[in-house]
């Protein structure tokens, strides 16, 4: 873009505002995930206010940190901005010079201001700005579809310039509402699940099931590129790797074949709800979506779920499949989740499950086998792999 450059950036907090009392501890947190995700721009310095953050670039690359701030949740948008003093000449000066540097026909100004003390009032200051720059340039107001949007922030000591609001991840910052186990699987949902998981405020560590030899390397890798890619938002996330093999022929020995994915579920539950408990996580996520496949309708889920007592959260419950894909497309996960390995859902995927299973059936199955035991060994057979943008770690123990 321009000679004329940004030396700020805005954050405000959008939805962060609402907040009453805790307000303090919600803006704390993005604040420090922000300041995380941009750590390697030693040149920042940032100044946290009751309306926003400011971050001062101090010669740092701005189109750089716009493309790493956008993978931060709990601000409504950012900008990148202009500080000038609280005379209106000065504002008058550099909005021409910035308007001069686009290639539009039309702009239309926006004023906001954050220091109702000013003496002018939001009119006055776009009349003022918009005439000047009518005046001195070829550009046209088109108040309803303009090429270039300026916009104008008053605030207590200086008055920030900007051209462009780029719209922010939303939601709350990531870790101010406690932590989540999301049962990732590789497949397009979970990582879904993971992403929404991550956007209301809770930081996540995943937790997948391989059944070796019957799934792949090529599978658990999937699981772990996943992994990483989410990881932009936290990070770091644990992967936990359960060894579930044993546990899966021991189902599929003793159990009718209709309800061997009902029980298998069950056991997911249980080991993700003992790992909840051994971790002080308060939830289990997952990438259940109704009716999507037999384990998924309601009756199917509440016998599922009954065997937890950790909260369990689905944020896909009521999505249609082309939401979730657009969603994961989005955040580039749909390419790496389709990829054609399978896990330990689908290679042993019975022909007739049931869709309305019943609890006392459940239960008479699971008293054909020892699965307590089984699960324990699943449990102490833990392996966590930390994964992170930043770094991946290297080692082939875990294949």
């Amino acid at each position: 873009m321009p000679d004329i450059q940004y030396d700020h950036i805005i954050v405000r907090y959008g939805e962060l505002s609402t907040k009453g009392k805790n307000r303090k501890e919600f803006t704390k947190q993005l604040t420090s995930n922000i300041k995380k995700r941009l750590k390697d721009h030693e040149a920042l310095t940032y100044n946290m206010l009751h309306d926003g953050l400011f971050i001062k670039l101090n010669g740092e690359d701005y189109e750089v940190i716009k493309k790493e701030l956008k993978d931060v949740f709990g601000y409504s948008y950012f900008a990148g901005a202009i500080r000038v003093g609280r005379d209106i000449e000065d504002v008058k000066k550099v909005t021409l010079e910035l308007a001069r540097k686009h290639n539009a026909r039309t702009f239309k100004v926006a004023t906001k201001r954050h220091d109702k003390n000013y003496p002018l009032i939001s009119d006055e200051i776009n009349r003022a700005v918009a005439g000047n720059i009518l005046h001195n340039s070829d550009l046209l107001v088109d108040v309803h579809d303009p090429d270039l949007m300026l916009y104008v922030s008053v605030d207590k000591d200086f008055i920030y310039v900007m051209d462009e609001k780029v719209k922010g991840g939303g939601g709350y910052p990531t870790g101010i509402n406690g932590m989540a186990m999301v049962m990732m699987s590789g497949g397009i949902d979970s990582p879904v699940a993971a992403y929404m998981t991550m956007k209301r405020g809770l930081k996540i560590e995943c937790l997948h099931f391989a059944s070796e030899p019957y799934t792949s390397k090529q599978a658990l890798q999937k699981v772990l590129t996943l992994a990483e890619k989410l990881s932009v938002a936290q990070e770091e996330i644990n992967v936990h790797i359960i060894p579930f093999t044993d546990l899966q022929l021991a189902i599929y020995k003793n159990v009718d074949e209709p309800y061997c994915i009902t029980i298998m579920r069950r056991m997911m539950y249980r080991i993700a709800d003992r790992l909840c408990k051994q971790r002080h996580i308060g939830v289990i996520t997952n990438g259940e979506s109704i009716g999507q496949v037999a384990s998924q309708t309601p009756e199917s889920i509440s016998v599922i779920g009954k065997v937890a007592d950790t909260l369990i959260l689905r944020p896909l419950c009521m999505m249609d499949k082309l939401e979730i894909i657009d969603i994961a497309k989005r955040i580039d996960t749909y390419e790496t989740s389709i990829l054609p390995y399978e896990d330990c859902c689908t290679i042993f995927d019975p022909k007739n499950p049931v869709t309305k299973p019943k609890e006392d059936k459940c239960l008479h199955y699971e008293s054909l086998f020892d699965f307590e035991t089984l699960v324990e060994e699943c449990i102490n057979n833990d392996r966590i792999v930390k994964v992170s943008y930043r770094k991946k770690e290297e080692d082939e123990s875990i294949f």
